[in-house]
This record gives C-alpha cells, structure tokens and sequence, in this order.
C-alpha cells in the first residue's frame, strides 16, 4: 500500500502575502523581470489561493 502524501503546508492568510507582493513591488519599482517576475507569479498564485480559501471558510 502506498504511503500517504505528506502533509500541506497551511497556506498564509491573504492580507500577510499582499503585503508581501506590495513589498517586492516596492522594492523593485513596479519593474517585474527575471526572477522577480518569477516571485510575483507565485507570490499572486498563492494569494489567489488563499482568498479563494477564506471565501469557503466563510461560506
């Protein structure tokens, strides 16, 4: 029988990874290239997660 997947990572509340992407985008100028475009992308995605997380806990 196969091992169980390990467990997920809690994902970080909207507002906490917002902050996070008004802070690259701070630092960078609002200029998103290389590996800060790469940040900002996964950085969005978790936050889309997120807030689609809390909108079914409230729901």
């Amino acid at each position: 029988m196969p091992s169980p997947p390990p467990p997920s990572t809690p994902a970080r509340p909207a507002v906490v990874v917002q902050a996070e992407i008004h802070a690259l985008l701070r630092a960078t100028g609002g200029w998103l290239w290389g590996p800060t475009r790469e940040e900002y992308v996964r950085l969005r995605d978790e936050w889309v997660a997120a807030v689609r997380g809390e909108m079914t806990t409230a729901a």
